[in-house]
């Protein structure tokens, strides 16, 4: 047979070289496509993408859609009642396919992952037969995040976890098609599984220390084990807190921020919420990129939204003399511009339960000023501290239960000696006292929704703060009344 000449054989080898080039292509094109492209999110207004944007964690920590669509479907045993993630404390509204606090982004297939209004956006009724009223930037007082994660590893350690089974409840409500569902089945299904169950060795320290409960969580230890690295064997502490209210921050500039006032940097504590939320590279190491515009708009949105009006009458007549004593007795702590107002107030002088000041320590302060070296955006502000911080009292009726660790269930019991405060109610069902200043917190309904606080377990304590217990019932009478005008 002829040897074909040099420059046909060069054209046909150039050519072969081509077309596996072209498939390659094809191929990776095709890879980046369904697993790893970014779709922009837009939103029409900044309520709604703090209610639904993403905050960059969905790479990371993100659980594709569809799987965790079907999840309470497949295993509502692991789940605290019945209607889903509904069980859990998560508000839905109409035309979303997510609760408040997660967004749905695509990168490479649709993705859930959890946001700022997840912890921050409250809900209350005014009657057990009303819809919630959500307002945004409040405390979430119903959400169980606890108990979500314990949700997520139980089904990814479950049996029924398989591919076929994933696959065939997704099946109920959509066509994936050819490719996507080999996909699923060979790789995004078996990724899932492993990402919970390594979720769940990350977070198996959460089992030697007391529940947080519903609307609690333990905001640094998370931090401290996963991003910074601490060892969670030979760090006991318990971290567990309320949810803090996030509106009116444009007054609160320079206030020490978080309970224990360990920053006071907005900018910085809204990067690296966002990091402590999931936004982080593989490894635990800092994204090169987070969405900076995005968390700013979420910045500039928090600086202006108010605080909700109290949503029952209010006694008028009594609110001079509540003003008068509220200036006396409160003010240079909880008003805005008050000498103390902002600042930390020494262990020692205000007497609460230490555990969530303990929690934070002075090497996790050094490390997360020294994460994010060599990127684009940088921590600075990161201390500690050896109190808790005296914040103004604005929208305070909506902050029940009350002080860091919500271990007293109303402002009235507040005023009470802390040997007289309740030491077990119910706290997460979100029906509101007529007339109060507190969730209803005692009868059937406030065990069936909510969360038993026992202040005997560590973390739990309802001392301290023993200010105004001498005062005469008619001023305190007055003083509540007040508040409820904030």
């Amino acid at each position: 047979m002829a040897k074909l000449p040099r420059s046909k054989r060069t054209r046909i080898l150039l050519a072969v070289v081509a077309a596996v080039v072209a498939l390659a292509g094809i191929v990776a094109f095709g890879a980046w496509y369904k697993l790893f492209r970014e779709v922009p999110q837009h939103f029409d207004s900044a309520a709604e993408r703090f209610k639904y944007g993403s905050i960059g964690n969905e790479t990371a920590e993100g659980i594709p859609y569809w799987i965790w669509r079907v999840m309470p479907e497949m295993f509502p045993e692991h789940l605290p009642g019945p209607g889903g993630y509904r069980s859990l404390g998560f508000v839905y509204e109409a035309g979303h396919e997510t609760p408040i606090g997660f967004s749905k982004k695509t990168i490479g297939f649709p993705r859930v992952g959890f946001n700022c209004a997840a912890c921050h956006s409250a809900t209350y009724r005014t009657k057990p037969s009303d819809k919630p009223n959500v307002v945004l930037t409040g405390p979430a007082v119903r959400v169980d995040f606890q108990a979500y994660a314990r949700f997520l590893v139980a089904s990814a350690t479950d049996p029924r976890f398989t591919a076929d089974n994933v696959l065939e409840a997704i099946d109920r409500h959509v066509d994936l098609g050819p490719l996507d569902r080999a996909l699923y089945r060979y790789a995004i299904i078996p990724r899932t599984k492993d990402g919970l169950l390594d979720y769940g060795k990350r977070f198996r320290w959460m089992e030697t220390r007391p529940d947080w409960g519903r609307g609690r969580i333990d905001p640094f230890n998370p931090v401290k084990f996963h991003q910074l690295g601490l060892d969670p064997a030979k760090d006991p502490t318990i971290g567990n807190s309320d949810m803090q209210p996030l509106w009116n921050m444009g007054r609160k500039s320079k206030y020490a921020l978080h309970w224990d006032g360990l920053s006071d940097s907005l900018t910085e504590v809204i990067l690296t919420g966002a990091i402590g939320d999931g936004a982080t590279s593989v490894g635990g190491k800092p994204p090169k990129s987070l969405p900076v515009d995005d968390l700013k708009e979420i910045e500039e949105f928090i600086k202006r939204v108010q605080p909700p009006k109290y949503p029952f009458p209010i006694e008028r007549g009594l609110l001079p003399r509540g003003r008068a004593v509220f200036d006396e007795h409160c003010a240079s702590c909880h008003e805005f511009g008050g000498t103390r107002t902002g600042t930390v107030i020494p262990l020692d002088e205000i007497g609460t339960d230490r555990h969530r000041l303990d929690m934070w320590t002075r090497e996790s302060a050094e490390r997360y000023n020294t994460y994010a070296h060599g990127y684009p955006y940088e921590f600075t502000r990161f201390v500690k501290t050896n109190g808790y911080v005296a914040v103004p009292l604005d929208g305070v009726w909506l902050r029940a239960p009350y002080l860091h660790n919500g271990s007293v269930p109303t402002l009235e019991a507040l005023l009470e000696p802390a040997d007289e405060r309740p030491t077990l109610f119910h706290r997460g069902y979100d029906v509101y006292e007529r007339g109060g200043t507190g969730f209803v917190h005692e009868g059937a309904a406030a065990r069936r929704a909510g969360w038993k606080v026992d202040v005997s377990v560590p973390g739990n304590s309802n001392a301290g703060h023993e200010y105004g217990i001498d005062l005469a019932t008619a001023d305190k009478n007055a003083l509540i009344e007040y508040l409820k005008t904030r």
